[in-house]
């Protein structure tokens, strides 16, 4: 059985289950929902609680078996935790977990909460995870998106009591309060929790409204990037996000020949998809051959159409240029630092995806 986060509570009122399977990319929201799990079972009396860290292909999973059919003298009821950092339970765990899977079927007496990381397509295929999915209830933590950031943050003011000013103000602030926290949820959080004592709703006139100026002095520069995602910000479009992005990730130390690899694999790919689909292939069946799939297929299937045979060699030879640069070469007309490059580079790519056809310049003339 799967359910959405956003479903805890109305869940919970239906009454506990007894095995849950959370697994997903965002420790925070999972780590959140264990919490509230834990919280409901100790109000309906499990009063003990065991933790299992399952760490090598070595782990002795009799332990884990025996708790889950033991109690002591002193409860009736316990909650029983398998955390599975890797994802991979090896073969002595796959039999173990489908074992306490068919076994969680009418135990009134044990909680079980297994937690795990985000998991391949093989893996949530595997006959391990489908008992637990079968047996119980498994819960999927999708990462918040940029998009999604701005609602979620004002979703968690709201429940401290505080809210933004209405209007292009408050999208102002928290568009500000997103770019300083992206792809750090737990910091996000945090940055959340400093406010809610920083301006308590009383110390703000009963109404919890904060200001762009209380959130700009308080909210710390605590960004995340990731590489896999400026590759999503420059085929979107997003400028402006892109150059922050670089700027972000040559502040953490990334390496550029990493930054570098992420752009030049889309224009390839974007070029093999381009000839499949010159050569007769319907653009899903190319996209697919080509392994581009979630979130980049969608991006892939609005930029394609727009993008020439001679844009895309353009930006290929630039792409060739730029992998030089960041390997110590340097390149007539091109910037000599690695990092202004990829700047260069990426504003290139993604000012073909931003544009209106018409209004484009070929590639070979965009300046970063």
């Amino acid at each position: 059985m799967n359910l959405a986060p956003a479903q805890l509570q109305e869940h919970l009122k239906r009454g506990l289950k007894s095995l849950y399977t959370l697994h997903g990319d965002e420790p925070l929201l999972l780590q959140e929902f264990a919490d509230a799990l834990r919280t409901a079972a100790r109000a309906q009396g499990y009063t003990e609680r065991t933790v299992h860290s399952v760490a090598g292909a070595h782990f002795d999973w009799s332990e884990v078996l025996a708790s889950g059919g033991s109690l002591s003298l002193f409860a009736d009821k316990q909650i029983v935790e398998i955390r599975i950092p890797s994802g991979k339970p090896g073969k002595d765990g796959s039999v173990a977990l489908q074992q306490i899977a068919e076994r969680a079927q009418g135990d009134d007496s044990t909680l079980t909460i297994v937690m795990l990381p985000r998991l391949d397509s093989a893996t949530a295929k595997g006959a391990w995870f489908g008992a637990l999915d079968s047996f119980g209830v498994s819960v999927k933590f999708d990462p918040i998106d940029r998009r999604n950031l701005p609602a979620w943050i004002a979703l968690r003011l709201q429940q401290q009591g505080q809210r933004v000013a209405g209007g292009e103000e408050g999208q102002r602030t928290l568009q500000f309060f997103a770019d300083r926290v992206e792809g750090n949820l737990l910091a996000a959080h945090q940055e959340i929790q400093k406010l809610g004592l920083l301006y308590p709703a009383q110390a703000t006139g009963g109404d919890g409204v904060l200001s762009f100026e209380q959130v700009e002095n308080a909210v710390l520069n605590v960004a995340r990037y990731d590489v896999f995602k400026l590759s999503e910000a420059v085929l979107a479009g997003q400028a402006l996000r892109v150059a922050r992005m670089i700027d972000g990730l040559q502040a953490e130390g990334e390496s550029e020949v990493l930054v570098h690899w992420a752009l030049s694999e889309d224009i390839r790919s974007l070029k093999r998809v381009k000839d499949a689909i010159g050569a007769g292939r319907p653009m899903p069946m190319a996209l697919r051959e080509n392994r581009v799939w979630g979130v980049k297929e969608k991006l892939y299937e609005r930029v394609l159409p727009n993008l020439s045979d001679s844009t895309l060699a353009q930006l290929l030879q630039a792409a060739h240029k730029v992998d030089g640069i960041v390997k110590g070469l340097k390149q007539p007309d091109w910037p000599a630092s690695g990092w202004q490059a990829l700047h260069r580079l990426a504003g290139m790519l993604c000012q073909q995806c931003m544009a209106p056809r018409a209004a484009r310049p070929p590639a070979g003339e965009a300046r970063g």
